[in-house]
């Protein structure tokens, strides 16, 4: 036997609509009474990198859960919202396992993160059998689309087939002939590294070098190496080794208007890059313009003033407002429950009324109505699978003031 989630709102309007068709005093039937609503507690653990490669990442995220679960409770909407974060770690250890399992124990219903590939895969199944929801703001691999997952797995970042498709288009559309592509093995892998050949090559280029990196190394010698042996026009490094591989390109002849970046964070590189190394180049990241959400970005940096890489943050907010919706909408905090109408919340179904914060969107959901929630990382619209159908990839050419500046 399967059971479904009724709103309160849908079934107040079936219990009048039974009492208005065929009831009589002589044939009473029975009705359907409306759900009632009761205070709900969620509690949500933070899985985000607070050390390890990944930890440029952590300040950002950390304080966009911080305010998500701010906003939520300050709507008064009844739902209150509690939030641990704890050490993600990264591919090279396993302290996201060991954080997990806190989280789950404290009781989580809702685990927002990883923000890699490698880190999540670590962790999916291991969530998925406490039936907690699962939100990765930025797990990008194919590999999630077809997880058995129990519909417990979702992800506020498109599958990383559009980032390489978008990425080898640019790289063409530059004049580049002859690529060489350094990738770390598991970011993304095949989809990425195989996409953006495949778009490169489609619209004229030529791939004549392909090398992998283990995740963690940092001495990329070797690969750059090999790559530049072939003589590419221009070498794309995918994956966490952007900084390492700089280097060793340069020492090669690769000026910075040769080197485009997929995993590489847009924040400034001058602490950990020479000056003038990438000047020129290209990274891509999902999502929305940063530089056009000054306002969101200011609130983070109230609750953290040290923050200068926004990386994934929209992404993030966004993940603990839909879980907020969603809960709201089931009027339960059981994961699976949570889980059965994020799809909904989106805008992925349901042909819901639109809502920019959870506030507007909690006002839709108690007058029993359906909500389709764009935030800050904009229009997600999750399909069946859990993966956002609205997310686009921004393409950010980095400056001699030593800043991404998005172009397209």
């Amino acid at each position: 036997m399967t059971s479904r989630i009724v709103r309160p709102g849908v079934a107040a309007a079936v219990a009048l609509a039974l009492v208005l068709t065929g009831c009589t005093p002589d044939t009473a039937e029975p009705t359907v009474a409306p759900t009632t609503r009761v205070p709900l507690e969620l509690s949500v653990g933070a899985l985000l990198p607070l050390t390890g490669s990944l930890a440029p990442f952590g300040p950002a995220n950390a304080a966009a859960v911080e305010l998500a679960v701010n906003d939520i409770n300050n709507a008064k909407a009844g739902i209150t919202v509690t939030a641990t974060t704890a050490d993600s770690g990264d591919a090279t250890t396993d302290t996201s396992i060991t954080s997990a399992t806190t989280l789950i124990d404290d009781g989580a219903s809702v685990i927002i993160g990883a923000l890699s590939d490698n880190v999540s895969r670590k962790v999916l199944d291991q969530i998925v059998s406490a039936g907690v929801l699962q939100i990765s703001p930025a797990a990008t691999s194919t590999d999630f689309t077809r997880a058995d997952d129990n519909g417990l797995f979702w992800r506020t970042s498109p599958a990383c087939v559009l980032e390489g498709d978008v990425m080898g288009k640019q790289i063409a559309a530059d004049g580049v002939k002859k690529l060489g592509i350094i990738y770390e093995a598991g970011y993304c892998e095949p989809g990425l590294p195989e996409e953006l050949s495949t778009a490169f090559e489609r619209e004229g280029g030529k791939v004549v070098a392909t090398e992998a990196y283990s995740a963690g190394n940092t001495a990329l010698g070797t690969p750059v190496a090999t790559v530049a042996e072939a003589k590419p026009d221009a070498v794309v490094v995918i994956g966490g080794g952007g900084p390492s591989a700089v280097p060793p390109l340069v020492a090669a002849g690769y000026e910075g208007s040769a080197l485009y970046f997929v995993g590489l964070s847009i924040a400034n590189h001058s602490a950990d890059i020479a000056a003038g190394s990438i000047t020129g180049s290209v990274a891509s990241m999902p999502g929305i313009d940063i530089g056009s959400l000054k306002s969101f970005t200011d609130r983070l940096i109230d609750i953290n003033p040290a923050i200068t890489d926004f990386s994934y943050a929209a992404e993030t907010y966004d993940a603990v407002v839909l879980a907020a919706l969603a809960a709201l909408a089931a009027n339960s905090t059981k994961g699976t429950d949570i889980g059965s109408l994020l799809r909904e919340v989106s805008g992925g179904e349901g042909d819901g009324k639109k809502a920019r914060d959870f506030a507007s969107g909690a006002k839709i959901i108690l007058a029993g109505g359906v909500v389709d929630y764009d935030g800050p990382s904009g229009k997600i619209t999750f399909d069946a699978k859990g993966d956002p159908q609205g997310a686009e990839i921004g393409l950010y050419r980095y400056g001699a003031d030593d800043t991404f500046t998005r172009f397209n």
